[in-house]
Order: structure tokens, then C-alpha cells, then sequence
């Protein structure tokens, strides 16, 4: 058997082939970054995890796409966690961005771009994957992702800057004190996830002009430091995976119209074309 994993900060997709690689089922564990879980971690979720455990011993491929894989070290946290439960099978685990460009690609180069918990971008001829700028995580970097959004609005709340029925509707909703806060933040190995979950918030008052202004703020960022580094954004086109992508679509369209950039495809959940890419081009029945 097979597994083919999606891994974001805050949840994995997977789909399981059989050795026919007609899909024998799916399932979903918590995201496996390797900055917050540990490899330990790892192999716990997925003996925790039900469908897993009849076929357990029969896997003989696990093709892992994960967020902060990039590194050498971080790479070993997840091959050690997988390895603990999938035991004798080959591993590949390798980064989400790689997974995205596997999923967009349509036979031509293109810009790739993943907005989801956290962001991150690359250029993809079709065989190479090259990152101008490199991700810098939730602290420094996440431009237009959800964490970036959860960011922005509670900066709006906390420091007065956001309307007054906006204020009360956050205040009604969150009931948040700012020690509550600052622990869930830097007392919290799952920050980023904490701080996306505001997104929420985001999403329901998306029509109101102080909101849509947010929005279209953390998509400028995103465009201006991750995507305008690259000289072959000018000419293009930009594809995007994960849900902030899709959510807010009709505003990184306008925002990269902005900037004479062309939005190609936009993809929620990438794990279907990333199995397809598979079946394609990397394994054989």
C-alpha cells in the first residue's frame, strides 16, 4: 500500500492506494510541522487514528509533503515520527511547497504560492522548485495567511484601531483578556493555529470596509514581499493552494491586478491533483 499526505500547520490530508493505486481510503490527523510537533508526537497521532490501524503493517511507500520541512533537521523529526509507525516502508518526506507545485502544475512554469495557516512561495519550471525568499514562519513572515489575518485583527482590537461595532461584536463573541491572550500566544507550541483560528472573525465581517481593508493589506503584503523578489512573477502566472486562497480569492485577484500579475489556478485542497501528479509521474503499478 501506499500513502500520499498534504501536511499544512494545521491539519494532513491523506489517501491511501493499493498496490493496484486505486484509492483504498482517506483520513486526516493534525498538521505535522515539525517546529511545533515532535517526532514522538507524530507517531502517537497516527496510532491514534482508526483507519490506520488494519493496515498498519502493509504499507510499502509513504510520500510525506509537509509545512517546515526544509530543513535537514526538521526533515529528520518527521522521517523519525513516520518511521516509528509505518516501520519498513521507503519514506519520502519533502516540502509542502513541492506538493503544491506537484498539484498546480499544468505543464507549463508557473509562480506557486501556498496561503493557508501560514504562507510561502516558489517559482516551478516543471522540474525544479526554487524559493527566492525564504519563509520566515509566523513571528517574521506568514504574509496573507491565516495567522497573518488573526494578527492584524486582534492588533485592531487591542490597540483601539478597529470600529466600535466591530469591537463590540469581537468582544461579545471572543470575551479575550489580554493575559488570556498572551499565554494562549507565547505559552503555546500551536501559536500559529491559535492566532489563524481568528480568521474566523475575518471571514463573518468580510463585507465590512474596515475588514475588507485588513484583507487587502495582508494580500498586499503577501504579493509585495513573496511574490515581487522574483522576476518571473512579471511575466507568469501565479498559482495558489490552501483555504485563505480560496476563501479570499476575489481579493488577491484585485490585488494582484494591482500589480499586472495574473492569477492562474486557485485550489482549496491540493491532496487530489498531488495523487494524480503521483499516479502520473512518480509511481507505477
Amino acid at each position: 500500500m501506499i500513502a500520499i499526505a498534504d501536511s499544512g500547520s494545521t491539519k494532513t490530508d491523506w489517501v491511501i492506494l493499493g498496490d493496484d493505486l486505486n484509492e483504498v481510503f482517506r483520513t486526516s490527523t493534525i498538521g505535522f510541522n515539525p517546529y511545533f510537533v515532535t517526532s514522538q508526537d507524530i507517531c502517537e497521532e497516527l496510532q491514534k487514528n482508526e483507519d490506520f490501524a488494519p493496515y498498519v503493517n502493509n504499507f510499502t511507500n509513504v510520500f510525506f509533503y509537509g509545512a517546515g520541512t526544509s530543513s535537514l533537521e526538521m526533515h529528520e523529526v518527521v522521517k523519525k515520527g513516520l518511521q516509528a509507525f509505518f516501520g519498513d516502508a521507503e519514506f519520502v518526506v519533502d516540502h509542502d511547497l513541492l506538493a503544491a507545485c506537484y498539484a498546480t502544475y499544468m505543464g507549463k512554469p508557473a509562480m506557486v504560492c501556498i496561503l493557508g495557516t501560514g504562507s510561502n512561495s516558489c517559482y516551478f519550471d516543471g522540474t525544479t522548485m526554487r524559493e527566492e525568499t525564504k519563509s520566515l514562519a509566523y513571528i517574521l513572515g506568514d504574509e496573507g495567511s491565516g495567522n497573518d489575518l488573526g494578527k492584524r485583527v486582534l492588533r485592531a482590537f487591542y490597540t483601539k484601531k478597529m470600529p466600535p461595532h466591530l469591537a463590540k461584536a469581537f468582544d461579545d463573541y471572543y470575551k479575550l483578556s489580554v493575559d488570556e491572550l498572551n499565554k494562549n500566544v507565547y505559552q503555546n507550541k500551536f501559536a500559529n493555529t491559535y492566532l489563524a483560528s481568528f480568521n474566523k472573525f475575518v471571514v463573518e465581517h468580510k463585507n465590512d470596509p474596515f475588514i475588507q481593508k485588513i484583507i487587502y493589506d495582508a494580500m498586499s503584503s503577501f504579493i509585495e514581499y513573496q511574490i515581487m523578489p522574483y522576476e518571473e512573477a512579471r511575466h507568469s502566472e501565479l498559482n495558489f493552494i490552501g483555504s485563505i486562497a480560496h476563501i479570499y480569492e476575489d481579493v488577491i485577484r484585485s490585488v494582484a491586478a494591482e500589480y499586472h500579475l495574473t492569477i492562474g489556478h486557485i485550489i482549496r485542497k491540493p491532496i487530489d491533483n498531488l495523487v494524480g501528479y503521483h499516479k502520473n509521474y512518480l509511481i507505477k503499478s
